[in-house]
């Protein structure tokens, strides 16, 4: 039986893996003197905290004044640049897909690597925020993705239990949250990660666009 439905945010309801490599790119050019990442190793880090995916871009410790900058200037030019776009960003099919999730009965939460508040406004911006019960970032918990913390704390949020629950996302990061909470997922290949990236975790079920995902969530609903 199919209660609850746990999506991601970026890559999985809102098109913006390649504003999320453009901004860090901005970002790291502002460093100056090293090397910049290839596109591809910045889009490796979509689905992991900033502070995560900068430390690693950087090659510094997390808590250093650079890494904390670096996060800094990537959120105000997020919310100039993309939040704004939010709307026009959305995956075709997203916003009457999710309504036709909710007239189904499910219950809607978004787990997503976003500072909370962030993540508020991004949905709020798209149109979609009223879809869902519960909306946790990153710094809801102490371990964020891939841990599976995150997935708990929401499934706790909503009072359902892994196996009445899917999670739906884009990386591998999210399978592997999901997984370790116990969750049945849902992978999508439109976002970050390509589909042989996700393969190798997995996946219960894939889904090539949003009415995929939603034909899959009704189809185990009706279970």
């Amino acid at each position: 039986m199919l209660e609850a439905v746990i999506f991601d945010l970026d890559g999985t309801l809102v098109d913006t893996p390649a504003a999320i490599v453009e901004t860090a790119l901005t970002v790291l050019r502002t460093r100056g003197g090293r090397a910049l990442p290839e596109p591809q190793a910045i889009r490796a880090t979509i689905g992991l905290p900033l502070t995560v995916a900068f430390s690693g871009l950087l090659g510094l410790a997390a808590e250093t004044a650079e890494v904390e900058a670096s996060v800094a200037e990537y959120r105000r030019l997020w919310r100039a640049n993309v939040v704004p776009r939010s709307a026009e960003l959305l995956y075709p099919g997203v916003a009457e897909g999710l309504q036709v999730l909710r007239d189904l009965g499910l219950r809607l939460a978004v787990a997503t690597s976003k500072v909370q508040s962030g993540a508020v406004a991004q949905l709020e911006a798209a149109g979609i925020a009223r879809h869902f019960e519960v909306i946790a970032g990153y710094d809801s918990v102490e371990r964020p993705k891939p841990d599976p913390q995150l997935a708990l704390h929401v499934l706790e949020r909503l009072g359902a239990s892994p196996d009445a629950a899917v999670a739906v996302g884009d990386t591998t990061h999210d399978l592997l949250m999901a997984r370790g909470a116990g969750l049945r997922t849902v992978a999508v290949t439109y976002g970050a990660h390509d589909e042989a990236t996700l393969l190798t975790e997995s996946p219960d079920f894939l889904a090539r666009d949003f009415a995929e995902v939603v034909t899959l969530l009704r189809q185990l609903a009706a279970k």
